[in-house]
């Protein structure tokens, strides 16, 4: 019996140290790997980038803009700066609403009524609706037309009062 259980020691002890051997194998070759990784990982020379801009011309003054006075019963309009690239123009329309009910709540309506040479008519382009409580509000809207040139005017509605046109005005690109 003494020398079967020693053929199974003898036998496990082998596997025991072969086992170990691989480990320290395993275990030397990433130290190795590191020690190698860390040696290479030397931070590189600086390169210079070198960057350029352009410069663009203000096509407009920033200080000659000013918006046209709102009254009552008139819409003003005026473009906005800044709206050439692409042949979008942007607009600000104003006006003043007197609410004859202060206590109530007033609704108005904007309208961008584009000329139609083939009917002879005034078709909606845009449209936005709003509304306020109190005595009297300064009312604007900024509509923006993209690549359609043609005749155009704003119109105000107010609840309980007449609809006021402005003037018309032309875009071109």
């Amino acid at each position: 019996m003494a020398t079967r259980s020693t053929a199974v020691l003898a036998s496990g002890t082998a596997s025991t140290a072969k086992l170990f051997v691989a480990a320290l194998a395993f275990t030397g070759a990433y130290v190795g790997f590191s020690a190698y990784d860390t040696a290479n990982s030397a931070p590189r020379p600086a390169q210079t980038v070198t960057l350029s801009a352009r410069e663009l011309p203000i096509t407009y003054p920033a200080t000659t803009w000013t918006p046209q006075a709102a009254k009552p019963g008139k819409i003003s309009i005026s473009a906005l700066p800044g709206g050439d690239a692409g042949c979008v123009r942007t607009y600000m329309a104003r006006s003043v609403v007197v609410n004859p009910e202060p206590d109530h709540t007033v609704l108005y309506g904007w309208q961008l009524a584009r000329w139609s040479p083939g009917t002879n008519t005034w078709h909606s382009y845009f449209v936005d609706y709003d509304g306020f409580a109190g005595e009297r509000k300064t009312v604007r809207w900024n509509p923006s037309i993209t690549a359609n040139p043609g005749w155009y005017r704003i119109e105000l509605t107010v609840e309980g009062a007449k609809t006021i046109k402005s003037d018309r005005f032309q875009v071109s690109c």
